[in-house]
């Protein structure tokens, strides 16, 4: 649900700076949680298609070229390996 919606339904302005507090009284789940159940939902469909279709091929693609040093670039499969982690799902 949209939090303007909210506000808007709880009587509070945006001046009040009360975002996760409004969310938990109308029983909303944080955004971030709705991307990581999305994200595992989209590993689950991946898992059951055909090896050369093009979902299966994004998830094992390298990325060549050299990026910053500090940090290395950053697959589908290292979020999904995060996701995975933090649901407590173990890859078969």
């Amino acid at each position: 649900m949209e939090t303007k919606l909210l506000r808007w339904t709880a009587g509070v302005t945006r001046m009040d700076r009360i975002r996760n507090v409004i969310r938990k009284k109308f029983g909303v789940a944080p955004i971030a949680d709705k991307m990581l159940e999305t994200r595992l939902r989209w590993y689950g469909n991946v898992l059951h298609g055909e090896e050369n279709s093009v979902r299966k091929i994004g998830l094992n693609f390298e990325v060549i070229g050299k990026g910053p040093e500090w940090r290395r670039k950053q697959r589908w499969s290292d979020t999904l390996h995060m996701d995975l982690k933090v649901a407590g799902v173990h890859q078969r």
